[in-house]
């Protein structure tokens, strides 16, 4: 049993996580990082976590820290979404389990091993191991889920201001009552999943109604 935010053995080890799995529009973004023991301590000084337990100010300042890190040669970091029409045709576990083994695959560095969060493994060209919880007990895999969680939540913000009215600056494509309000006042967008059941009950009621 790994203690929490474990950070032995960094030599070659991504941490993959991602973000997004449960939204009604956007993509998923899945993230892979290496760490290196003085990355580690200024990423563990600055309190980087599960992305889950921060509030959105500090997985930010969090994430100035892991890019920082990352410019100065001390992290290697990768991020790759899984698009909205990947998730439809192939559905949001396919879809995630692609993500992630891109994200690795597009890590600038060998890597000898991946720790992957959750209880499922992508395929990878390395060894590697589902951990459950990860997030909270291995610290490479909390960066990674901090960066997937940010980069995220910024594309989800640009994509309000493009199509307003749905919150998504807000609930980063959720299916909140903001999110379902604009759905039934501006309709489905290029941007929603289409083979989620909340979106697709939309589009059959519209179909029928014609």
């Amino acid at each position: 049993m790994r203690s929490r935010l474990d950070d032995h053995d960094l030599d070659g080890v991504a941490g993959v996580d991602e973000a997004g799995r449960g939204p009604w529009a956007g993509p998923v973004m899945a993230a892979a990082a290496i760490l290196t023991p003085r990355s580690a301590e200024a990423l563990r000084a600055a309190g980087v976590d599960d992305s889950k337990t921060l509030t959105r100010k500090a997985r930010e300042r969090c994430f100035e820290v892991i890019c920082a890190q990352q410019t100065d040669g001390h992290l290697w970091l990768a991020i790759e979404p899984a698009e909205v029409c990947e998730i439809d045709d192939i559905n949001i576990l396919h879809a995630t389990m692609a993500a992630m083994s891109r994200a690795v695959s597009a890590l600038p560095v060998p890597v000898h091993r991946a720790l992957i969060d959750g209880n499922r493994l992508p395929a990878l060209d390395c060894p590697g191991e589902a951990i459950i919880g990860g997030d909270a007990r291995v610290l490479s895999i909390a960066t990674a889920s901090i960066a997937a969680k940010v980069s995220r939540d910024r594309l989800m913000a640009k994509l309000a201001e493009i199509h307003p009215g749905y919150g998504w600056e807000r609930n980063a494509g959720y299916g909140t009552a903001e999110h379902r309000r604009g759905l039934e006042s501006l309709g489905v967008t290029k941007h929603h999943r289409r083979s989620f059941a909340p979106i697709r009950r939309i589009l059959e009621s519209a179909t029928t109604s014609r």
